[in-house]
């Protein structure tokens, strides 16, 4: 699967990595440089944090799942329970 990043998004992220390299390394990188290593990047590592991030709201749906019976759980058969309830008022 490829990851695509909408067209701004990339050109932001280009960007980024020409100002990491201007401040933090030795060296420059052009705006071609930059933009092919974001394309790395997004193939060799994208799908590592996409799979993360996959496997991350899974359990998060998954515990919500297992919430919902405590949260609208009935109890069944309660009808005489009530009413011996109501009786004894």
């Amino acid at each position: 699967m490829t990851i695509e990043i909408p067209k701004e998004a990339r050109k932001l992220a280009v960007a980024s990595i020409e100002r990491y390299f201007q401040e933090n390394m030795e060296e420059k990188i052009g705006n071609i440089a930059a933009a092919a290593l974001l394309g790395f990047f997004l193939d060799e590592i994208g799908p590592l944090v996409y799979n993360k991030a996959v496997a991350d709201v899974q359990e998060r749906l998954q515990a919500r799942v297992m919430e919902l019976d405590i949260e609208f759980h009935e109890d069944e058969f309660d009808y005489w329970r009530k009413v011996g309830k109501q009786k004894g008022r």
